[in-house]
Order: structure tokens, then sequence, then C-alpha cells
């Protein structure tokens, strides 16, 4: 049995860069529903800017979750 050593690093190195980007993305979402939240509680007001963030991260998050499965399950080919 012979290993392909080149893709395996390329496959670890891949995957680790996206698992790094996933938990970056997420983490700037969440930063964004605090700065959400800081405005409502300071003033009552809502910070847009915050929840426009929030929300695109967790969309890219979910997007690449959406993709895995997608990946991994036959059926959806």
């Amino acid at each position: 049995m012979q290993l392909d050593w080149s893709a395996l690093g390329e496959v670890a190195a891949v995957s680790t860069g996206v698992t790094v980007g996933v938990v970056v993305v997420f983490a700037l979402g969440v930063l964004g529903l605090a700065r959400a939240e800081t405005a409502r509680e300071g003033d009552g007001g809502t910070d847009p800017v915050g929840l426009g963030v929030a929300w695109l991260c967790f969309l890219a998050c979910a997007s690449v979750v959406a993709y895995g499965i997608y990946l991994i399950v036959p059926q959806f080919h």
C-alpha cells in the first residue's frame, strides 16, 4: 500500500485552515452580537452594523457547515 503523503498534508492543511477560518468568523459574529447588545443596554437603541456583521458571519458559518454535509452525504450528489 502506497500513501501519497503530499496529498495527505494538503488535506490536513486545508482542513486546519478552514477550521480556523470558521472559528474566527463565528467569533466575529459573537462580537457583533455583543456590540448590538451593549448598544441596546446603553441607550436603548440598536447597532445595525453589529447585527449585520453577526448575521453575515453566522450565515457564512452555516454555509460552510451545509457545504461540508453536502460533500459527505453521497445522496446529495
